[in-house]
């Protein structure tokens, strides 16, 4: 899937107007590449951007989607272990079942002001998926701008960067809870 020969808008984080930039890009249900607790992630607001990020994932080899979100928003969306609170906000990935309907969300509450600030602001939770095509790894801001410019409607650049592991995974629907990813987070306390 690719845009028209429009390139991305490149924003930088420390800029004052990047989060009132971000929230009318996703409420305009626009795909972007946010730097997020963790790792960049390809971004699109929940529900309405879900066929886009297929699309664009599929091209490239993947379909893994996790949800970022507050606090309250992780409660909306799914049954939510009261030991979480304890853990949340912080790089953790969680899968947990859906409070509507059948099935289960990953879900994350970022350890990060600047994307706690875009979920507050956009008054909903978005998708955050790896921003790597199936062949390789990229962290790097100059080649996910290569990879991404024609894809996505806008990037945000977080020079003073230095975060490139994922989320620590765990399933949440599983007794006792199983480990399925080790990263950023020491989730031992959870898997006893």
């Amino acid at each position: 899937m690719s845009r028209t020969s429009e390139e991305a808008e490149l924003l930088y984080k420390s800029e004052p107007d990047t989060l009132d930039r971000c929230v009318i890009h996703l409420q305009e249900d626009n795909l972007m590449i946010l730097p997020c607790d963790t790792i960049y992630g390809l971004s699109g607001k929940v529900d309405t951007t879900l066929q886009k990020l297929r699309a664009l994932k599929e091209h490239i080899g993947q379909q893994q989607f996790a949800i970022l979100s507050t606090l309250e928003q992780a409660h909306q969306l799914c049954i939510v272990p009261e030991v979480l609170q304890d853990h949340w906000p912080c790089a953790l990935t969680c899968i947990l079942p859906n409070r509507k309907g059948e099935g289960s969300s990953a879900v994350r509450v970022p350890d990060d002001p600047f994307i706690q600030e875009l979920l507050t602001r956009l008054g909903s939770p978005i998708y955050s998926t790896a921003v790597n095509p199936n062949e390789y790894f990229i962290t790097n801001i100059t080649d996910i701008i290569f990879t991404y410019k024609e894809k996505v409607q806008a990037i945000v650049v977080d020079p003073k960067r230095q975060r490139n592991t994922p989320s620590t995974l765990i399933d949440c629907t599983t007794t006792p809870y199983t480990l399925l990813r080790c990263g950023d987070y020491d989730a031992s306390s959870l898997l006893l």
